[in-house]
């Protein structure tokens, strides 16, 4: 059965094709009883009919169908007919984070605002034992509302899976294949160097791809740029990113955490995605302290009672200045005005008056 505009999926009508990769296409489709856009991830036939390919296309249902937050793009089940596989998921709205950057540099602070989101949707799936291991920019939406939804976990698997099991992620560039050994799996510039010898993985290498789009952002361009998948191989397994190519605003704590994230040496990586959310809300702390601007400092109470005391002395200086001109004016003594005004004998009076 051949799918396209118009075509028919169980209760979907389909719309329109949103995009391709290497576990099939994804199209966008109406749910006419529900009355809902929803998105059909639709298994190629060529896949259909490989027991392998199908139970990993089963395995992502079952996966983020147990992945319930609000970063993760939800699934709703999984539609059958006429020998068509295809996964329901949420439509979400919106262009990619690939999209976004394509327009150049994220500012630091909107760039830190979708690392800590895509790192809570990350530690989520470890909580459950599950491994993204294709984590890039064109998995991740940006919604309208500022929402960060991960998607496609197509090629996750079990954290308590066999770890001898080098089952990886598919780079678009190499030819999918089943899970044999020695298979490399998962988009080149995005995969960690275990990933790159095709040995075991954990959670660890999803923290290395953290580390590449958190860099990504901020730069604009790839932490290992390549012409080929080979040289983009070599340059994961023997260089570092260009670390003067951050932008000077990122606060250092942002570097240390982008090299520990991109350390090649699992021992010296960070192990865990709590960890990193913590770390970024730091590094977020720090940005803000370093932008906020100067503040007069208020005079401390000392300095406020001396200059008190000053003001008090020349205004007292100023009334004495004036009484002594008013007292130097009167044809007699203040004394002798005080005398008469009070209420005593002539006799006294004229005492005082000698």
């Amino acid at each position: 059965m051949a799918i396209g505009p118009g075509s028919r999926l169980g209760p979907y009508e389909v719309t329109a094709l949103l995009g391709e990769g290497g576990m099939g296409k994804v199209w966008r489709a109406h749910h006419t009883g529900l009355n809902r856009d929803d998105a059909l991830k639709v298994l190629p036939d060529a896949f259909a009919s490989d027991p392998d390919r199908l139970a990993r296309f089963q395995r992502e249902a079952q996966f983020l169908a147990s992945l319930n937050h609000p970063n993760i793009a939800h699934v709703y089940g999984l539609e059958r007919s006429d020998g068509v596989q295809a996964l329901v998921m949420e439509l979400v709205e919106g262009p990619t984070l690939a999209e976004r950057i394509a327009r150049g540099p994220i500012p630091v602070d909107e760039a830190l605002s979708v690392a800590r989101q895509i790192a809570e949707a990350l530690e989520v799936a470890h909580e459950q034992g599950v491994i993204h291991r294709d984590l890039k920019p064109a998995n991740i939406k940006l919604t309208p509302g500022g929402i960060v939804k991960v998607l496609d976990f197509g090629l996750a698997k079990r954290a308590s899976a066999d770890a001898a099991d080098p089952d990886l992620s598919h780079s678009p560039t190499v030819t999918v294949a089943g899970t044999r050994d020695g298979v490399i799996l998962g988009t080149a510039a995005y995969m960690s160097p275990e990933q790159a010898r095709a040995r075991p993985v954990d959670k660890r290498t999803d923290i290395w791809a953290f580390g590449c789009v958190l860099y990504e952002m901020l730069t604009g361009r790839p932490a290992f740029p390549g012409a080929t998948v080979s040289d983009t191989i070599a340059k994961i397994l023997e260089r570092e990113p260009d670390w003067q190519a951050l932008p000077a605003a990122l606060p250092e704590r942002g570097l240390e955490l982008l090299q520990r994230c991109l350390a090649k040496d699992l021992a010296e990586r960070r192990r865990d995605m709590h960890d990193i959310r913590l770390e970024l809300d730091q590094v977020v702390r720090s940005l803000h302290s370093q932008s906020a601007p100067a503040t007069t400092v208020a005079p401390a109470p000392a300095t406020r009672r001396r200059r008190g005391s000053l003001w008090a002395a020349a205004a007292l200086a100023a009334l004495v200045l004036a009484a002594g001109t008013v007292w130097y004016r009167l044809p007699v003594s203040p004394l002798q005005v005080m005398r008469l005004n009070m209420d005593v004998s002539p006799a006294s009076a004229l005492t005082g008056l000698t």
